[in-house]
């Protein structure tokens, strides 16, 4: 292990995790929105809306992201809509996890206790105030495992990036093992910094749900 070599890499692969944490944020908070709007349309089962959601849901969640990228990035220039690499890489980051968002919420939803809601209603409250105040925070809390779950692995999903040329860990890590054969010390500093991404989320993640479950049930 040449640690010289593993600092010599280190502002490259800095560069790389900054590019990587911007797209896959974004890609994730595009997801959140799209998620949750679709397991809305599903969960107030919205005529015509609702069956194009379960097709939506379906077909991202059964094809693989890059395949899906590939599609954005090289397909769709030839409709005439061309978009930059880093965009294609937060549009389909987004599409890709917003179906798996949308099961998240819809299972959050429907755990909601039918009673409450006919409670809520019947002491005037409109659908507005229904969602706002008695659904969805109920809803967040029961699908906060499964949403920490997601973004870990969208995260974790940025790593097929580096297929339509985006600078991210992962194409800075096989370029410079194909220039230079320093095989593991690019491994080492790939994981480093995967870790440095990911552990803070899954600590966060687990801070958030025990403090939801607390709120919500008093255990």
């Amino acid at each position: 292990m040449d640690f010289g070599v593993m600092l010599d890499y280190l502002p490259l692969y800095t560069q790389a995790m900054v590019l990587t944490l911007r797209i896959g944020w974004l890609g994730i908070i595009g997801s959140i929105a799209i998620g949750l709007i679709v397991a809305c349309i599903v969960h107030f089962r919205i005529p015509v809306l609702r069956q194009l959601s379960s097709v939506y849901v379906e077909f991202f969640r059964n094809t693989p992201l890059l395949i899906q990228l590939f599609f954005i990035y090289f397909a769709l220039p030839r409709f005439g809509l061309s978009i930059s690499a880093e965009m294609c890489g937060i549009v389909g980051l987004a599409l890709h996890g917003g179906a798996y968002m949308a099961e998240s919420f819809r299972s959050g939803l429907e755990s909601v206790e039918k009673i409450q809601t006919e409670s809520a209603m019947s002491l005037g409250m409109t659908n507005m105030q229904l969602m706002r105040h008695i659904v969805l925070p109920q809803a967040v809390a029961l699908a906060m495992p499964s949403f920490v779950a997601n973004v870990i692995f969208l995260l974790k999903e940025t790593s097929v990036f580096s297929a339509i040329s985006l600078l991210d860990l992962m194409f800075v890590a096989k370029d410079l093992i194909g220039l230079y054969y320093n095989t593991t010390e690019c491994l080492v500093m790939l994981v480093i910094f995967y870790l440095i991404i990911l552990l803070p989320v899954s600590i966060l993640g687990t801070v958030l749900e025990r403090r939801l479950r607390y709120g919500t049930f008093g255990a």
